[in-house]
C-alpha cells in the first residue's frame, strides 16, 4: 500500500513540473525562428521591451523581465555588440543605466514581427484557452 504522507512528493502531483516543462517545450519551438535571427530567446525578449519602451532604465527591464542583473547584464552586452541597443548612464543619476534601442535594433523588429503568429501555429490551445492560460500565469506571477 501507497503512504499517502508523500504524495505531494509525486512528480506528477505538481503544479511547478508542468509550468516547468511546458516553459522549456516552446522555448526550444521558438529557437528555429530565433536563430535566423541571431538570438536567444532572453534576448529576443529583451527587444521586445526595447521594441514597445525604445529606451528603458536596466533595473525596470530587469524587473519587466524577471531578471537578476547577473542574467541581465550579458544579455544586454551582447545586444549592444549587435549594435541592437545602446548603454549609457543618466545625466540626472549616473549610478542608473539607461539602455536604448538603436536604428539597427529598431530594424530587427520588422523581421521579428512574423513569430508571434508562426508560434501560435504550433500551440494546441484555442484562443480563449491562450487567454485563460495567459491570465492565469500572470496571476501566478502577481
Amino acid at each position: 500500500m501507497k503512504e499517502k504522507k508523500y504524495d505531494c512528493l509525486m512528480l506528477e502531483n505538481q503544479l511547478c513540473f508542468p509550468l516547468y516543462a511546458a516553459s522549456r517545450e516552446i522555448i526550444k519551438r521558438y529557437r528555429p525562428f530565433l536563430d535566423e535571427l541571431e538570438l536567444t530567446y532572453t534576448q529576443y525578449i529583451a527587444m521586445m521591451v526595447f521594441w514597445q519602451e525604445k529606451s528603458i532604465n536596466v533595473k525596470e527591464l530587469g524587473k519587466k523581465l524577471f531578471l537578476d542583473s547577473g542574467t541581465l547584464t550579458p544579455v544586454l552586452k551582447h545586444l549592444e555588440s549587435k549594435h541592437y541597443i545602446t548603454r549609457t548612464r543618466s545625466s540626472e543619476d549616473e549610478r542608473v543605466l539607461i539602455a536604448a534601442i538603436t536604428p539597427e535594433g529598431e530594424a530587427l523588429k520588422e523581421k521579428a514581427a512574423s513569430i508571434p503568429g508562426k508560434m501560435a501555429c504550433c500551440m494546441k490551445l484555442s484562443a480563449d484557452e491562450a487567454a485563460e492560460l495567459y491570465k492565469l500565469l500572470y496571476k501566478l506571477l502577481g
